[in-house]
């Protein structure tokens, strides 16, 4: 490959809405890995729903555009679905509830299978990566960037859940990239906005943070992303994706993967590289894939030109494209052929499985556990519409009225503490511990199925299985109906 081929190769851009052909001419010329699919990118249909079968199209443009060039491996063609709040594809797509909701219900098989049918559903729309799973380790609500998308706040359920889901996603065909090291859920500045700052030292990294990514790597995850986070025990002042003693304690751990950067058009990283000079920095250090250049033209001039230079080590530009393609070429040989895609891929078919993880996290802090919390009828206060009317539907379905009878409060995602007979958080559960209701329920999830599993656990028709995955004020990890 020309210089100019394997510094396409090592680099996997963003465009803004729905008309592909541009970013594929792009793709073409500058030899592109690939592309990332956001929101904005996703074709709706008359209802403002998502078109599975334009979204199709769409992918199989900028996968051909990929291989334009005659390379024989497949194209990188991402998205970031994780479920929760972070869910490029709505309906019809399967609606996954929050990744706590796998802490909570703790049971590794059950990730598995919901990690399976997320990326069936997507893989049979093209794509062929999801920036998924977080594997960081919430430390409450001191986090204020991931919060309820991480796993667990204990590490070791942490890289197991991630483990197990990440597993799921590549027997569907799709590449996981496990995020964000060297852990996003230890510090307490959103690095979309500037660069947090992660004070501990290495000993309490090792145990805490980087555990789950021990177990990732162990279990020979393809794909690590790195965040934008400065550990000035690794590197003072420098983000991790641009650090290279960062990539060196990733490799490190035995890591032979490819190594991809979070977004750098992110505000940690924009305000202090300007240009294309986050791409060669990221690049020099260690990074394999970048994501997301702000202007992936001026990334790729300043690669080839920086290669001219010498500034950046033919080498190292080498080793990065090297790792890309033999990622993608063996996720070609491992991944079923489209067309060829098993049954249960169709948009919706996962509904059952994230109705089970719900159903299989609901957490009840404080209240009964056996007898039923409200009978015949409740009231509904909070969260968003939406919340209320797919509420009020479960609760009918059950058979419960609506608008007489006990307070039941809805928390959104990152919402205050309430009051009323019962709180029920939707997203992470911290605003439980300042709630003055009497009974506490953490949900993790907004989905029809969520709804479901809250309404059959106040009406006493189901148990509430579900323990905390981290501590919420005064009630500790472990905290549920025994």
């Amino acid at each position: 490959m020309s210089v100019e081929e394997k510094a396409g190769q090592v680099l996997m851009p963003v465009y803004t809405g729905t008309d592909s052909e541009a970013q594929a001419a792009t793709i073409e010329r500058l030899h592109l890995a690939g592309s990332i699919i956001m929101g904005d990118n996703v074709p709706l249909d008359a209802r403002g729903q998502a078109d599975p079968a334009a979204m199709t199209a769409v992918n199989a443009r900028l996968a051909q555009a990929a291989t334009a060039d005659g390379r024989p491996w497949p194209g990188l063609i991402g998205v970031d679905q994780e479920g929760g709040i972070v869910a490029r594809l709505g309906a019809p797509l399967t609606e996954w509830p929050t990744a706590l909701s796998y802490g909570a219900a703790g049971n590794a098989p059950l990730a598995k299978d919901a990690g399976r049918a997320l990326a069936a559903e997507i893989a049979s729309l093209g794509f062929t990566v999801d920036f998924a799973p977080d594997a960081d380790v919430t430390i409450g609500p001191a986090d204020p960037t991931i919060g309820a998308r991480s796993m667990s706040g204990n590490p070791d359920a942490a890289g197991a859940l991630a483990v197990a889901f990440s597993q799921g996603m590549q027997e569907a065909g799709v590449l996981p990239a496990v995020k964000h090291f060297p852990g996003h859920g230890s510090v307490t500045v959103d690095s979309h906005q500037d660069l947090p700052v992660q004070p501990a030292g290495i000993a309490e990294l090792e145990a805490r943070d980087w555990k789950p990514f021990r177990a990732a790597i162990a279990a020979g995850m393809p794909m690590v992303m790195t965040g934008h986070i400065a550990v000035p025990a690794l590197e003072p002042g420098v983000p991790a994706s641009l650090s290279g003693p960062t990539y060196a304690a990733l490799r490190g751990m035995g890591f032979k993967g490819v190594a991809v950067t979070d977004a750098l058009n992110m505000g940690a990283v924009q305000k202090q590289y300007p240009g294309g000079s986050a791409a060669t920095a990221a690049l020099a250090a260690g990074a394999d894939l970048l994501l997301m250049p702000t202007d992936v033209g001026q990334a790729h001039a300043a690669i080839v030109g920086a290669v001219a230079a010498g500034t950046l080590p033919a080498a190292r530009l080498d080793e990065a494209a090297n790792r890309v393609a033999t990622m993608l070429t063996w996720r070609g040989r491992i991944a079923p052929p489209p067309g060829a895609a098993p049954e249960g891929t169709a948009p919706g078919s996962g509904a059952d499985i994230s109705a089970r993880v719900s159903a299989a996290a609901v957490t009840v802090l404080s209240g009964h556990c056996s007898a039923p919390i409200v009978q015949g009828s409740l009231r509904i206060a909070g969260g968003s519409p939406q919340d209320r009317a797919r509420f009020e539907a479960a609760a009918a379905k059950a058979g419960l009225g609506t608008g007489a009878g006990p307070l039941v409060s809805l928390i959104g995602y990152a919402g205050r503490p309430v009051g009323g007979d019962v709180a029920v958080a939707l997203d992470a559960p911290w605003p439980l511990q300042d709630s003055s209701a009497p009974v506490k329920i953490a949900l993790y999830g907004r989905t029809p199925g969520a709804f479901d599993a809250l309404v059959a656990v106040l009406a006493g028709k189901a148990a509430a299985p579900g323990k905390l995955p981290a501590a919420v004020g005064s009630y500790p990890a472990g905290t549920g109906c025994p």
